[in-house]
């Protein structure tokens, strides 16, 4: 990549909010360039500033800031804290803008499930682009087509299967495998992974749902899993609970180790515990945020993450090159 280097520089400014720079340094390391200097001021009242540190007066601006929440940096603040930023890029005269957002807030809410319930995926699209954003970058969303609805504007999803596969195929063995979804609405991110991890490992897959029967109280398993090392895949891990629950199931019917996947690891308030059960082997996600509501050491222990930084540079050299995200998005390449 290093005759690419120079050229994925040219005209390019790479900037990473502070509380992003554990994904922005290597993102640039990747790239083969430095950040962009910036500087961020947070005031008594709670009111914030951020601004670029250098000219960036017809340059293409990429700017990495993942929004989940995390104590005293709620994904409200990050959120803000991006719009203003792009608008002081936007001030300076800046020719293109892309936010790169690891993990996009308020993915979850993309319909109404109650009568005049917001749909705040939309709301954040479209506060995203009043601050003329000119493309958005993400990785793993909740719904691929709530969030290709939401914006008007370039809006690319890239897809960590081929990470996280690369990472599980040399320990899976000769055994049979099986790729379940934890409920119904996962089943085409599970056929998808199911059908790369067919391909890389040029033998047939298994694949599996579930389904929670809560008048029977127990889970559907649809699809053969007996003996089979189970891969549960998701978009996001939170409490953790489903996955446990999934992985349970999978046992019951005869399921043999079970692995859990994830793009996102939120781990929520009492997912220290769960992290700490048997049912699940391992544990894999991927350092859209970081793990930081967990113990370390429980971390270290039960926790293995896939950095997404590669994937999301070469979408950057990409985009920056007139390269194609096709492949990319798809996971294929």
């Amino acid at each position: 990549m290093l005759g690419q280097e120079q050229s994925a520089g040219a005209g390019m400014k790479l900037f990473a909010l502070d509380a992003s720079c554990y994904l922005g340094e290597p993102i640039a390391a990747a790239l083969g360039v430095a950040l962009s200097p910036h500087e961020e001021r947070n005031f008594e009242d709670g009111e914030h500033k951020a601004r670029p540190l250098v000219s960036v007066r017809g340059a293409n601006a990429y700017v990495i800031h993942s929004l989940h929440g995390e104590p005293g940096n709620s994904a409200n603040d990050r959120l803000v804290r991006l719009l203003f930023f792009i608008g002081a890029l936007r001030q300076g005269g800046v020719r293109r803008i892309t936010a790169v957002i690891p993990y996009l807030a308020y993915s979850r809410k993309d319909r109404q499930t109650k009568t005049r319930d917001p749909v705040s995926t939309r709301y954040t699209a479209e506060v995203i682009e009043a601050m003329v954003t000119d493309a958005v970058v993400t990785v793993d969303v909740h719904n691929i087509v709530a969030f290709q609805n939401a914006f008007r504007i370039d809006a690319w999803h890239l897809d960590t299967r081929r990470l996280v596969i690369d990472r599980l195929a040399p320990r899976l063995g000769e055994g049979s495998i099986a790729v379940a979804s934890p409920d119904p609405g996962g089943v085409k991110r599970a056929q998808l992974f199911r059908e790369m991890l067919e391909d890389r490992l040029g033998r047939p897959v298994g694949v599996a749902f579930m389904e929670k029967r809560r008048s029977a109280g127990g889970t559907l398993v649809v699809g053969e899993v007996e003996g089979a090392t189970a891969i549960v895949v998701d978009d996001m891990v939170s409490s953790g609970h489903t996955m446990v629950r999934a992985a349970e199931a999978l046992h019951a019917h005869g399921a043999g180790e079970v692995i859990a996947v994830a793009g996102h690891g939120l781990f929520t308030d009492g997912a220290d515990a769960v992290l700490e059960r048997p049912e699940i082997a391992c544990w894999l996600v991927t350092d859209s945020m970081p793990p930081f509501r967990l113990p370390s050491e429980l971390a270290a222990q039960r926790l293995e993450i896939v950095s997404a930084a590669p994937l999301l540079a070469e979408a950057i050299r990409r985009l920056q090159e007139g390269g194609s995200l096709v492949e990319l998005m798809e996971g294929r390449a």
